[in-house]
């Protein structure tokens, strides 16, 4: 493999695409170049860790293990935590070490929080004991409260200080951190006081106190939930909100960067327990752990089918007389499904964003009802007509009238449409009632209310008309 290529920008375009049609050639590639795989990780590490990602365990644990430590700290905090627990195993313990020393505390816990059990102690005992005290503090955090979400190098400001020697340390500030969007207040015993307005710190005169150009910090505490974490930075316009311990010592603070990533966290997971999947599991998640996740929905799963099943099993004889029942039963069930879910997905969204007071439910659940009751207008008409058709075209054949058919399969459409739409935006307003996450599973009872309703309406229905 041969590349004439300036910058490592350009390399890295080539050896990604390279990557992705064979591997192997990519890896003998970069373990014949060093001086290049390290100038490409020194340059570009999310670009390294593209490239990683796309090469076996082995090899890109070798090539990681290539680097020196700060380079292989950057191309490390580009990779999912999950993906990069999962190279680390073929990583020398000493190589790993070095290279979490080197990352800032938050990140390097992100990724400590992944490991086995009985290797978090083997690498927090061979990094420094200033890196491995940062690591074990921020780890008893759960990775989805503000604790588990903030860095703990921010700037901060002894509350003693003038306006004057306030600037001068600024100054001074600027040197050590590359952030300086918000700078602290902080008492003798380290509790948050305020937050700095630099607009007023400048205007103000120098003799004049700190506590003058500081205004009320929005705060939250370790153990507050990054949904709440989220919703007010968002309410009040916030690039960072500062994270307190329960007796307002500042500890950290958690930046826009970390409230979007755990937005989008929140949305995955509301997404896998809304179909009945593990909360927080990922493609990497440990067969057996993902299994343990899955299986009691899927079980549940089986129940509600052996329900749906009794009430179809109820109604063989009219089946085994009109035969064509059997294949329209699976469309009204299907648009339901589909009218529900999407009801469910609206109602899952808003819910999340905390924006379905308790005042507002009757109104929503009646803004649904209209909107399942057009569709279902639209669709019953659709199908009724486009069964009559078929019908009287002999494509699908009935003993019966096709225009009693066709009504039946309009009136059932209409029903289930109606109760599709109401189940899907009630469901998990019911289980956030009764304080469950209300995206638990909420398309496995929709999808038991749509086919009981698709099934077995349909069917009395027909039974009625027929």
């Amino acid at each position: 493999m041969r590349l004439r290529l300036r910058s490592p920008r350009q390399l890295a375009k080539t050896l990604l695409a390279a990557a992705r049609r064979d591997q192997s050639e990519v890896a003998e590639y970069l373990e014949a170049k060093p001086e290049e795989w390290g100038a490409l990780a020194d340059a570009t590490p999310g670009d390294a860790a593209d490239i990683l990602e796309q090469l076996a365990e082995e090899k890109a644990a070798e090539l990681l293990a290539d680097l020196g430590p700060l380079e292989a700290a950057e191309v490390l905090e580009e990779i999912a935590p999950e993906l990069a627990a999962e190279l680390i195993d073929e990583v020398p313990l000493t190589n790993l070490a070095a290279a979490l020393n080197e990352m800032p505390a938050e990140a390097a816990a992100d990724l400590v929080g992944e490991f086995d059990t009985d290797l978090v102690e083997d690498v927090l005992a061979a990094m420094t004991d200033h890196a491995e005290q940062e690591v074990r503090e921020l780890l008893v955090y759960p990775a989805d409260s503000a604790g588990g979400l903030m860095i703990t190098e921010i700037a901060s400001l002894p509350l003693g200080l003038t306006t004057g020697e306030a600037i001068e340390r600024i100054r001074q500030l600027s040197d050590e951190y590359e952030d300086l969007s918000y700078v602290y207040v902080i008492d003798d015993e380290h509790k948050l006081q305020g937050v700095l307005s630099f607009r007023d710190l400048v205007f103000k005169r120098p003799g004049s106190p700190l506590a003058d150009v500081m205004v009320a910090p929005i705060a939250v505490t370790a153990l507050t939930d990054r949904e709440e974490v989220a919703e007010l930075c968002q309410r009040y316009h916030l690039f960072g909100i500062p994270v307190t311990d329960r007796h307002g010592v500042l500890l950290g603070m958690v930046t826009t960067d970390a409230v979007i990533e755990a937005v989008q966290d929140e949305a995955s997971e509301d997404f896998a327990a809304a179909v009945g999947a593990g909360v927080g599991e990922t493609v990497y998640t440990d067969v057996g752990k993902s299994f343990r996740m899955r299986a009691p929905w899927l079980l549940v799963n089986l129940f509600l089918a052996l329900i749906v099943a009794w009430v179809i099993e109820q109604q063989t004889g009219l089946i085994s007389r009109e035969p064509v029942l059997a294949a329209l039963m699976p469309v009204i069930a299907l648009l339901g499904g589909n009218g529900g879910n999407q009801s469910l997905a609206v109602m899952i969204r808003s819910l999340a964003t905390d924006d379905v007071p308790g005042t507002q439910v009757p109104a929503i659940l009646a803004r649904q009802a209209g909107v399942g009751l057009l569709n279902g207008l639209l669709l019953a008409v659709a199908a009724g007509t486009l069964t009559y058709i078929l019908l009287t075209a002999e494509v699908f054949t009935s003993g019966s009238d096709p225009i009693l058919v066709a009504i039946a399969v309009g009136i059932a459409t209409l029903a289930n449409l109606v109760i599709a739409t109401v189940a899907g935006a009630g469901i998990p307003l019911i289980l956030r009632r009764l304080g469950l996450d209300p995206a638990l599973a909420s398309s496995i009872f929709v999808t038991l209310i749509t086919d009981v309703v698709g099934f077995g309406g349909f069917l009395l229905v027909a039974n009625l008309l027929l």
